[in-house]
């Protein structure tokens, strides 16, 4: 019998796993929700004549105690790995989930930080590719990892192999100077204004 193997952990994958600060951050989230929203059950169920109305607050408090009993569970499962071709990003404990970045087919990466990340020194990237549908983020790096990503994913002659030409009839000065109809454009004089 052949020894499967398991399509979340390609071999020889170095994982880089997420800050664990994330799940302090994630708790924060939830209690800004929560809390206010259980509070409002319990007005409402101290002030109703309902016996039923006590629910939305034993509800509420049910949820935020489960999520938060999730939350430090799938921080420890969201890794990455960066690789010579490719960035590998996985997550989910019950819906795992692996997404693999070919370098080629990024268009855009965005590092975005919150105001409670900012106080935690947590960052996050979102990566855009060619097709329409597939956008990925990462959340829980440090800024540093996050500036560090954002250059190693955008270095186009690094991942491509080819060294970018100048256009032709464009200078390399301050500024692009554009190509006249009378040929190329001298450099500016300093001594005008």
């Amino acid at each position: 019998m052949t020894d499967l193997l398991d399509p979340f952990d390609p071999p020889g994958v170095a994982w880089q796993r997420v800050e664990q600060r994330l799940a302090t951050v994630r708790l924060i989230g939830l209690a800004i929700w929560c809390v206010p929203l259980t509070l409002a059950g319990v007005v409402v169920a101290l002030v109703s004549p309902h016996w039923w109305s006590i629910a939305w607050p034993v509800a509420a408090a049910a949820l935020g105690v489960w999520i938060a009993w999730l939350i430090p569970r799938q921080v420890r499962a969201m890794a990455y790995a960066v690789r010579d071709r490719d960035l590998y990003l996985r997550r989910g404990i019950m819906f795992r989930n692996l997404t693999v970045l070919p370098y080629v087919r990024i268009q855009m990466v965005d590092v975005r930080v919150g105001p409670i990340e900012r106080s935690f020194n947590l960052a996050g990237l979102t990566v855009s590719t060619a097709s329409p549908t597939l956008t990925a983020s990462l959340s829980g790096i440090t800024p540093e990892t996050a500036a560090a990503l954002r250059e190693l994913l955008t270095d186009r002659d690094r991942l491509t192999g080819v060294r970018a030409t100048p256009t032709p009839g464009l200078a390399d000065t301050d500024g692009p100077t554009l190509p006249s109809a009378d040929g190329p454009t001298p450099p500016p004089d300093p001594s005008q204004p």
